[in-house]
């Protein structure tokens, strides 16, 4: 298990983590996601010792990490930490070294992710000749070619054509199916709902959303049902209790319940109007919960008046 525990991180006065806690089991993708500033990138690096936590920790394993489990993690930054000026397989070999393989594992591992991820042919190239889409390609095969036990990565899908997003979400897959926990960053938020078994949201240093996507879903307090009734005039659910218009357009309303209110009653009173060609309950979508968790709270009373003094 990979647990991230009551991390907290300030510089000065200003707080970027506070108790930034998460696990991610072996053999399952977690996605971290955050708007700019929300502190996913300290906890990343924290974790691979580049920046120091002013409390808490990072363990692997029930071990808090060190420099000798860190070179069995596969890190890759949000900057690109590439030699430019160094050949594309040469490079590859040389990480694999730093991570402790021998030269002939490392030339092997080396070609092999050139080769998945789609550079076999530009391995002769330095990697200031390529594009930024194959340079990331080349910054993430630097982060697989060691075989590592765990991946942390920031940001990995950024600048990556479709054909490459699709490469790549191969790749960690298959890494899961071996076991290994994956911890990536992104704000491609419908790549992490479509790859991920868990989510973590971080707003203002503080982790304020953690679960399952479903789970996630679950504890949203208002239930959305989609309406399609063609023949509907507007107003059609005023008579039935519990129920608020969130949107109503052209037959197509999208209707909020609250708890204990009759969808059947919603149902019943839409076939009064004529056809009902859809009627289902809208699942929420990442980005929407995201939008929420994310939201700055509503200021407090007392707030209020000490914005109006």
């Amino acid at each position: 298990m990979l647990e991230f525990d009551g991390l907290h991180k300030s510089y000065g006065d200003h707080h970027v983590l506070e108790g930034v806690g998460f696990t991610v089991a072996p053999g399952s993708m977690f996605g971290f996601c955050g708007a700019n500033g929300a502190g996913k990138t300290t906890t990343m690096r924290i974790a691979m010792g580049l920046a120091r936590a002013d409390a808490g920790e990072v363990r692997w394993r029930g071990r808090p990490l060190d420099e000798e489990s860190r070179r069995r993690i596969g890190y890759m930054p949000e900057e690109r930490g590439l030699y430019p000026k160094m050949r594309v397989g040469e490079q590859l070999t040389y990480f694999a070294r730093l991570h402790g393989l021998d030269a002939a594992a490392a030339a092997r591992a080396a070609e092999e992710w050139a080769g998945r991820l789609g550079l076999g042919e530009r391995r002769g190239d330095p990697v200031e000749k390529l594009s930024l889409g194959n340079q990331q390609r080349v910054q993430l095969a630097a982060a697989l070619v060691s075989r590592p036990e765990v991946l942390i990565l920031d940001e990995p899908f950024s600048g990556l054509d479709p054909v490459g997003v699709d490469s790549l979400a191969e790749a960690l897959l298959d890494q899961c199916r071996a076991g290994v926990p994956v911890v990536f960053s992104s704000h491609q938020l419908d790549l992490v709902e479509r790859l991920c078994d868990a989510v973590g949201i971080l707003a203002r240093g503080r982790m304020v959303a953690s679960g399952t996507v479903e789970d996630l879903r679950r504890r949203e307090s208002g239930r959305v049902l989609r309406v399609v009734a063609p023949d509907a005039v507007a107003g059609w659910t005023r008579d039935v209790p519990g129920v608020r218009v969130v949107s109503e357009r052209a037959g197509d309303t999208l209707l909020e319940l609250a708890d204990g209110a009759d969808d059947q009653a919603v149902l019943a009173a839409a076939l009064r109007t004529g056809r009902v060609t859809h009627f289902a309950w809208r699942e929420t979508s990442l980005v929407e919960l995201f939008r929420e968790a994310v939201a700055d709270p509503a200021p407090q009373p007392a707030q209020r008046a000490e914005v109006a003094a």
